[in-house]
């Protein structure tokens, strides 16, 4: 490691916590339930906006967006087993952000609206008006079932760099002691403020995750000797500039209109109805505010990815020039296989200046707290008035320290869950997340689209069956190899899309155990 000692990392780490911790003493001084839960709907438009930028990408795009632009994906073969191609990744991502643009659009001009007339806390309450109490528990369990596997995901991801760093300086500590440290600073500084302590802190780590990333970019272009304008003149006419992807049809995954869909299924699902990110949209002080915040903040994801695709094109232009090998793993079996994760780090850690590497682990912590501290609250918010009647029972004296034991448990549950996966993931950290995701998510997708688009009344008794056995049958048709291009009469994959496939699936049996609704 360049220049880094233990002692340097883990006291500016030290200073970066004692930073957050000073933040949550001030905004959870006297915070009632309301400010846990909604920040007493007094947020400022735009640095819910900011923040939500961190807390959207998080350690999952620091790292695996920019190992992903020189990933190639699996050689693809047709229905007789030929290879058919093989591509770089590349700036393919931004076909999703783009689809993420029209989420965005669509949640602010549908979701927030519902959301402000009924004036939610959970926003899972809209099933229980609207179906009644089986249709909003499952709702309700989908999510925190979602959210503790996607914020488990990107917490062993970032608990995995730790531990690259410390094998680096020469320090053995295990990883459960690693993931245990690291939820036990999210829970300090969040289990009195809730989310009116995230709204300031996650503005902050925002910050601190795009300047890492800028900083790491000046420091590379420094190294090589070039300009800006020669980086991006270098990253565009490379070969991992490409953008768009048209030729090869529907079985590619970089296809731009699989991509386009999934990101606006994916914006639309994971943002508009997960409880984590609408909190912080609730939050502001009225609906026409929250519309501008969602808008601005899409605009800016925009620019945000590409700075964070760039950065991936220049780390591999870079480790090209240095003869640096990407990272690989070797499972049980022998097998090697790529860690593109892995190649940032290593690059800020052992090939740039100190100064480059600290901003890297300034860097990584800022993106996995900004998205971690609002998913641990989302997931308090969400058990607490879903599933114990926080807001049926406000003046309960018992409420506030039956929070605080929620708040603690669900700490205890991320950090079972990421040991677990620990012990048997070994895919690549994004495409689980969104995969796994696509199941999870899909029956939300169809609850409130039927909830939306329709006035029929459904069977409650049934709603709970016909949820669970939505993603069972997605699962089945999407790995069933010749179901889905038999059906299209093609070499078709689905990929993101599973959501839909989840979601419509959802909405046609709910159409199928309802009625008309005669008032």
């Amino acid at each position: 490691m360049t220049g880094l000692s233990a002692s340097l990392i883990f006291t500016v780490i030290g200073l970066y916590f004692l930073g957050l911790f000073f933040i949550s003493y001030f905004t959870g001084k006297n915070a009632d339930q309301d400010a846990f839960f909604t920040a007493n709907r007094n947020s400022k438009w735009y640095l819910v906006a900011f923040g939500m930028i961190g807390a959207s990408l998080s350690g999952v795009t620091f790292i695996s967006i920019p190992g992903a632009v020189g990933a190639f994906p699996e050689v693809y073969t047709s229905l007789t087993g030929e290879p058919k191609f093989k591509s770089n990744i590349a700036f393919s991502y931004m076909q999703m952000v783009f689809g993420y643009f029209l989420g965005y659009v669509i949640i602010s001009l549908v979701l927030l609206p519902l959301y402000y007339r009924l004036q939610l806390t959970s926003i899972y309450t809209y099933l229980e008006q609207r179906f009644g109490t089986n249709a909003y528990k499952i709702g309700a369990a989908y999510f925190l079932l979602s959210r503790i596997i996607g914020a488990s995901f990107r917490l062993y991801l970032v608990a995995i760099v730790f531990q690259t760093v410390c094998n680096m300086t020469q320090i053995s500590i295990p990883f459960w002691l690693t993931v245990a440290v690291t939820i036990a600073l999210i829970w300090l500084y969040t289990y009195r403020g809730g989310i009116k302590t995230i709204v300031i802190t996650d503005t902050l780590q925002t910050l601190f995750m795009l300047g890492a990333a800028a900083f790491t970019i000046y420091a590379i272009s420094d190294k090589m000797g070039q300009s800006l304008g020669e980086v991006i003149h270098n990253i565009s006419s490379s070969q991992y500039g490409q953008i768009f992807f048209f030729e090869n049809g529907w079985s590619d995954p970089n296809n731009f209109f699989k991509q386009f869909i999934s990101g606006a299924l994916i914006t639309i699902v994971m943002t508009g109805l997960d409880q984590d990110m609408m909190q912080k949209n609730l939050s502001c002080r009225n609906l026409k505010e929250a519309k501008i915040n969602m808008i601005s903040f899409a605009t800016i994801l925009i620019f945000v990815n590409i700075l964070f695709l760039g950065l991936g094109a220049l780390l591999y232009i870079y480790g090209a020039q240095i003869g640096l090998e990407i990272p690989t793993t070797t499972n049980a079996a022998g097998d090697v296989s790529l860690k593109t994760d892995l190649l940032y780090p290593v690059i800020a850690l052992q090939h740039l200046s100190p100064v480059a590497g600290i901003a890297f682990i300034l860097g990584i912590i800022a993106a996995a707290y900004s998205s971690a501290d609002s998913a641990l609250t989302s997931l308090t918010t969400s058990f607490c008035v879903d599933f114990l009647g926080f807001e049926k029972d406000k003046n309960n004296p018992d409420n506030k320290r039956t929070r605080r034991i929620v708040h603690l448990g669900f700490s205890v549950i991320l950090l079972v869950v990421i040991i677990v996966f620990h012990a048997i993931s070994n895919d690549a950290i994004i495409n689980d997340l969104f995969k796994i995701a696509g199941y999870t998510y899909g029956p939300l997708l169809g609850l409130f689209s039927f909830g939306i688009l329709t006035s029929r009344k459904i069977n409650n008794a049934l709603v709970i069956p016909v949820c669970l056995a939505s993603p069972v049958l997605s699962y089945f048709l999407n790995e069933n190899d010749l179901f889905i291009p038999t059906l299209f009469g093609t070499e078709f994959s689905l990929g993101f899309l599973i959501i839909l496939l989840n979601g419509i699936l959802t909405f046609l049996g709910l159409l199928a155990i309802s009625k008309v609704n005669s008032h």
